[in-house]
């Protein structure tokens, strides 16, 4: 069975040093790289199967992006937003050295896909966008602010993953197994044998101060960055999804990249790639 290794790189923000942890699959000498950028709250292990259905044609690279998963923490909350993420994937990129790049970005990730494609001189050769877009439901991201910094503790792990799977619903239908992996990805126990989430709490202050202008502001550059990006672009849409609304998901397909949109029925925010249909829609795309 492949596996994946487990490696870090030192980044920088203005608070001071921290370490990105990822995982690597396939050939760390393949010229064709995969960065996998995941979503707020989850970890560079969504997708694991996704990059054992294609660490033979890529070297597959997962971080975790800087307060979650195996990442350190930031020093200054604050610094939790896109421009941070987005140096840190530089980082990245530079250690990996890699002359081309595709991507796949599930939400957050997306929105960091979205702004290193807008980049002159940017190394992406294919970007595939995970239900996310320049314009965000303000509903949906209530639900979501809602819960992010929610101070969560479980007595046991069956009781910390029956929540996982309850604010997880929008994901779509999953077997038993599949919710058991979602959850165990993301929860891991405290030093008084408590189940907690596995990021920092305070990732979620820069989201939930965010003003009304700022948050306009957002949508405005993010539409900006999206109109520069150059290279061929996929959009999945769970077709119930609450964040990426149809019109949103319609008007990314006819402006800037004119991306090709492919929606899941049955889905919400976000599909997980879990399943052989999505890595296979992803894998046409990048492949094909």
């Amino acid at each position: 069975m492949t596996i994946a290794t487990h490696q870090t790189v030192q980044c920088i923000s203005p608070a001071g040093l921290h370490k990105m942890a990822y995982q690597e699959w396939g050939d760390p000498h393949n010229p064709n790289v995969l960065l996998c950028l995941h979503g707020l709250t989850r970890v560079s292990d969504d997708f694991d199967q996704l990059a054992r259905a294609l660490c033979d044609t890529y070297r597959v690279i997962c971080p975790d992006v800087v307060g979650r998963g195996r990442s350190d923490w930031l020093r200054d909350p604050q610094y939790y937003v896109l421009p941070q993420y987005l140096n840190d994937v530089v980082t990245l990129l530079a250690r990996l050295n890699a002359e081309t790049v595709d991507l796949v970005g599930t939400s957050m990730g997306g929105l960091i896909g979205i702004g290193l494609a807008s980049l002159p001189e940017n190394p992406l050769r294919k970007l595939v966008l995970n239900d996310v877009g320049p314009s965000l439901n303000a509903e949906a991201m209530g639900r979501i602010g809602a819960y992010i910094g929610a101070d969560m503790r479980f007595a046991t792990f069956d009781e910390a993953a029956a929540y996982i799977r309850a604010i997880s619903a929008p994901f779509g239908p999953h077997t038993d197994a599949e919710w058991h992996k979602l959850a165990t990805d993301v929860l891991r126990q405290n030093a008084d044998g408590q189940w907690i989430r596995h990021y920092d709490l305070k990732l979620a202050q820069p989201f939930i101060s965010t003003s009304e202008e700022t948050f306009k502001l957002s949508e405005m550059l993010l539409w900006k960055a999206y109109q520069a990006i150059t290279c061929p672009t996929l959009l999945v849409r769970g077709a119930e999804s609450d964040l990426l609304s149809a019109e949103t998901a319609r008007i990314m397909a006819e402006s800037g990249p004119k991306a090709k949109l492919v929606e899941l029925a049955g889905v919400g925010h976000a599909p997980t790639f879990l399943h052989t249909d999505q890595i296979e829609i992803v894998s046409d795309f990048l492949i094909g």
